[in-house]
């Protein structure tokens, strides 16, 4: 089906604000302002139109109904209001804010949910301020299993940008704590939800993945360590046995140079840093938080709530004008499979 097809058969997209305090509002009305330029399809944002009149002078027009969006956009910024954000001053979160967010974040959820709004794109939120009214999720990608149905340990953040796309196999954890969490187990999940996330969100009929090793070198044959033989190795081998196309464990420190990149669609990483810190050094503007394993699609911004220079006017959009492409994209790439 012709692709010009498929996004006329879309619906607009949901776009939760985030903190009202932080600098999700103005990225979301720039990225709005630049919506020719950079071919983005309708979307709306879910949130207290006060956040961004507070940080932007540009036409916002309130709807009631997703479906509104197609004809508002070319003109103004489509927003559903959510009610009772307290008082906004930018860089200054409070409880108030905080229950905005999550109150944006619900509802947004539940229209991608019902099918009224193509994809979720979340703005960036404290989770600070979320504890301290009680939010019991370690983020909002678990906040958003949740909802759709799905348990945390079968959803997959992957980190994606123009010519790398990673997946931390361990997330928010202290560094010592790894190796007593990874398990072949874990591995064979994270790998296998990936592995069906790059079939569908992206189009790649046989996608190719690439293991990192723990250690140093991938453990030098145990000399340096023998995570990658008791733990990764079983787990690969599970894997391909599978029928999954991955290789590994490689050293981590020789798999991020352009000719390694061209060998794989997606790098697996065993923790946090080992994923984000070459994906924000390549894409820092550009990178991308989507969510695998979701009957939603769903996609952030790969940065936080930048507190310390909201209402400055300067926000850079890149980051979210990616997670609205690739939330397009993505649910492009679902309807042309179905």
């Amino acid at each position: 089906m012709p692709l010009s097809n498929i996004a006329d058969r879309l619906p607009p997209m949901a776009l939760a604000l985030g903190d009202p305090a932080g600098v999700g509002p103005e990225i979301a009305a720039k990225a709005w302002e630049r919506r020719a330029t950079e071919g983005l399809l309708p979307f709306f944002v879910v949130g207290d139109v006060r956040s961004i009149e507070a940080v932007w002078s540009g036409p916002i027009a309130r709807i009631s109904d997703p479906s509104e969006a197609w004809e508002a956009f070319g003109a103004a910024l489509p927003l559903i209001q959510i009610e009772d954000a307290g008082a906004i001053v930018p860089g200054e979160p409070n409880v108030a804010g905080a229950r905005c967010s999550l109150d944006s974040l619900e509802l947004a959820v539940g229209l991608a949910r019902s099918g009224v709004a193509s994809a979720l794109i979340t703005g960036p939120v404290s989770k600070a301020q979320l504890y301290g009214i009680g939010f019991v999720h370690p983020g909002q990608t678990e906040f958003v299993a949740e909802r759709c149905g799905v348990a945390r340990e079968n959803v997959v953040m992957m980190l994606a940008g123009p010519s790398l796309r990673t997946v931390p196999i361990t997330t928010h954890i202290r560094l010592k704590d790894v190796p007593d969490t990874l398990s072949a187990d874990l591995i064979v999940s994270r790998s296998r939800t990936t592995e069906r996330g790059l079939v569908r969100d992206f189009g790649i009929a046989r996608p190719r993945l690439a293991m990192a090793g723990l250690n140093p070198h991938a453990g030098e044959a145990g000399a340096l360590g023998r995570e990658e033989i008791d733990i990764v190795i079983p787990a690969l081998e599970r894997l391909r046995d599978e029928g999954i196309d991955i290789a590994g464990p490689l050293a981590a420190d020789t798999m991020f140079h352009p000719r390694a990149r061209a060998l794989y669609d997606a790098a697996l990483c065993l923790y946090h840093d080992q994923a984000l810190i070459p994906l924000k050094t390549l894409h820092f503007d550009e990178g991308v938080n989507i969510t695998l394993g979701l009957p939603i699609v769903r996609t952030s911004p790969d940065h936080g709530t930048a507190f310390n220079i909201a209402g400055q006017g300067i926000a850079d959009p890149g980051a979210m004008i990616a997670a609205i492409r690739l939330a397009s994209q993505c649910a492009e790439n679902r309807v042309r499979a179905q």
